[in-house]
């Protein structure tokens, strides 16, 4: 990555990218404040200048990497309209999000997203504004889709859980585990309009 010329020009954003860096090269052991100091060519005071600590260097990380996810997701459904084709898209794009950057992942999934929490309300509304998108052929309310959310979140990110685990080592094929279960979810989530009486 591009380092700084001079520690004055050091920003959060740089600590912050290098931060990220580090886990991608070296797993979520690098994500310290020597590790990252190393990685930019300064020493651990400077960095304190703009992160308190490693464990709120830990949060921008995570925060970012919220971001960065997000803003994949939803590259991924640009121009897609069909319902069903919508839920697979997102399902493959956070599986394989996981897969390409397990360490990323790690660090992003291990921070709860407390929407009474001001750095992670955006986040948490650009969440719920792509799910809206998501479910939007299924005309739900606003709790119809947080209930359709939680139970798509946790389906794909407890498969991943359990892949990354290594505990599923039975043939079938995970993929095609995967596929099955996305295709039962499409059918489960009518179950949410159902309940409605439609």
């Amino acid at each position: 990555m591009g380092r700084p010329i001079k520690e004055k020009s050091l920003t959060q954003r740089d600590i912050i990218a290098a931060a990220i860096a580090c886990v991608e090269t070296d797993g979520e052991a690098a994500l310290g404040v020597n590790r990252v100091a190393r990685e930019l060519g300064i020493t651990p005071p400077s960095i304190y200048k703009h992160v308190e600590s490693g464990a709120v260097l830990r949060r921008l990380v995570a925060l970012e990497l919220w971001r960065r996810f997000l803003a994949l997701c939803c590259q991924s459904i640009e121009g897609i309209s069909d319902a069903a084709a919508l839920l697979k898209t997102v399902a493959h794009t956070a599986r394989n999000f996981a897969r390409s950057q397990p360490a990323l992942y790690n660090v992003m999934t291990a921070m709860p997203l407390h929407p009474t929490d001001p750095e992670c309300v955006p986040i948490v509304q650009s969440i719920l504004t792509f799910y809206r998108r998501v479910l939007q052929p299924y005309s739900f309310t606003q709790q119809e889709t947080i209930h359709a959310m939680r139970m798509l979140n946790a389906a794909f990110y407890g498969f991943v859980a359990t892949e990354q685990a290594g505990l599923l080592t039975l043939e079938p094929s995970t993929e095609e585990s995967y596929d099955v279960m996305i295709n039962a979810l499409i059918k489960a989530i009518q179950y949410i309009r159902q309940e409605r009486g439609e």
